[in-house]
Formats: C-alpha cells, structure tokens, sequence
C-alpha cells in the first residue's frame, strides 16, 4: 500500500467517522424530543386524572338520588293522606 492509499483510507474513515457522529446527534436529538413529550403527556394525563377525581367526587351517586327521590315521594304521599 502506497502513501496516497492510506492517506485516501485514512480519509474515508474520516469522513465515515463523520458520518456515524452525526447519525448519532441526530438520534439523540430524536430521543430527546420524545422524552420530552413523553414527559409533557404524563403531565397532561396526570393532570386529567386530577380533574377526573374531582368530578367524581363531586358528583351525587345515583343511588343517594334515587333514595331522596323515593323519600319525598313517601313523604308527599303521606301528606296527601293525612291531609285528606
């Protein structure tokens, strides 16, 4: 092998060497974008949970309402009763 063929070896492992570093800038770039909105959707999700929970708690049970509604029912037929 002569001088100029390793010089053009040594210059194609270069520009190979290149090549692969900014294959993987280009990756990590990629992976940290999805981190960051893998992390953006767990925030967002969280956040609905929250909201979700609180709608639950603050929502009357079915239940609680049909028991309500059958006692002023009784009571108002009571009433009718001895009121007449």
């Amino acid at each position: 092998m002569t001088i100029r063929e390793a010089e053009g070896v040594a210059l194609e492992l270069e520009r190979l060497r290149r090549s692969v570093d900014v294959g993987f800038a280009t990756t990590r770039g990629d992976l940290a974008l999805l981190l960051q909105r893998a992390d953006q959707t767990d925030k967002t999700l969280g956040e609905h949970e929250d909201r979700l929970e609180a709608l639950e708690r603050a929502r009357w049970p079915l239940p609680s309402l049909a028991a309500v509604t059958s006692c002023t029912a009784l009571g108002v037929a009571l009433w009718e009763t001895v009121g007449r």
